[in-house]
């Protein structure tokens, strides 16, 4: 399914997105040493096993960009401008390599543009839950999207 227009959203619409994902331990390098973050929990599987886990943590700014990008498809896909604010981030439970990642929508409101006649704006609640159903990650993001074209 191609992204939906502004007018296609009302407030409390909720999307359960069939998509799930693994995230395996090449991922979790991969994001952290691309973003510099060399934090030991992440990357050091040694020092890992001698914190209160006991293995390495999924870096949460991973998460939060899996969670997010897996919306996309069902949400914004080419039906946005961009984003304008993400907050209320949270990560209540860790991800651990060989969770499987599933994601819902509610659209917390919308409203006209103020300044650009053609466009929107969406506030998403986003969710995503592992294999357990057990919530490991929320966030708050407003996007400008496109009014549908004439």
């Amino acid at each position: 399914m191609a992204g939906m227009w502004f007018e296609d959203f009302e407030a409390g619409m909720v999307i359960d997105h069939d998509i799930s994902r693994t995230v395996i331990e090449t991922d979790n390098l991969w994001f952290s040493n691309l973003t510099l973050n060399t934090q030991p929990l992440h990357i050091d599987f040694h020092k890992a096993r001698e914190s209160e886990f006991g293995q390495p943590l999924v870096n949460s700014l991973f998460t939060l960009a899996l969670m997010i990008g897996m919306t996309v498809t069902d949400t914004t896909l080419g039906t946005t401008v961009g984003n304008l604010s993400m907050g209320e981030i949270n990560f209540p439970r860790p991800v651990f390599h060989g969770d499987s990642i599933h994601t819902r929508t509610t659209i917390r409101s919308k409203r006209e543009s103020k300044s650009r006649p053609t466009q929107g704006i969406v506030v998403f609640y986003h969710e995503a839950f592992n294999q357990r159903n057990e919530l490991v990650a929320t966030c708050e993001r407003t996007a400008l999207m496109k009014k549908r074209p004439a």
